[in-house]
């Protein structure tokens, strides 16, 4: 895998009333692979805020931890059959997160890594939603398609 790459980050919340809300990001960044985990960079805006939020993804076995620092603070680890909680702090507060992976699926090739992961997430301790996320990490130089 190259250092440029360009990353899709898609998501689904899926709550009690089975309405889905779905979001998807894709944008380029950095990737670099030290001691087996893998690390992708990139930079966020958030409509409305002046600054950029760094993103940290490191994935390694069964785990996806995703660490935001700017205008929204976060240290997220999904790991699968396991809770984790973090404070994700935004500029209207904090919110306490409850993560509970359920399903863990990283396919690497020599250009692109796939991530599927679904989990089921609260806030304040009180169940949210199922969610699933999809992130592929792809080489610049080896064509960008849309297919998850």
């Amino acid at each position: 895998m190259t250092k440029d790459v360009l990353i899709t980050i898609s998501g689904l919340q899926i709550a009690d009333d089975t309405s889905a809300q779905p979001v998807e990001v894709i944008t380029s960044g950095e990737y670099y692979c030290r001691n087996g985990k893998h690390y992708i960079l990139y930079d966020e805006v958030m409509e409305g805020f002046q600054g950029v939020t760094k993103n940290r993804i490191k994935l390694y076995e069964n785990c996806l931890d995703i660490t935001k620092k700017g205008i929204s603070n976060v240290h997220m680890i999904f790991e699968k059959n396991k809770k984790n909680v973090a404070y994700y702090e935004t500029p209207y507060g904090s919110i306490l997160l409850g993560i509970s992976a359920s399903n863990f699926e990283m396919k690497e090739t020599e250009d692109s890594i796939r991530l599927k992961v679904d989990y089921a997430l609260d806030i304040n301790e009180e169940p949210l939603a199922d969610c699933k996320i999809r992130i592929r990490i792809q080489s610049k130089d080896a064509g960008f398609s849309l297919r998850q």
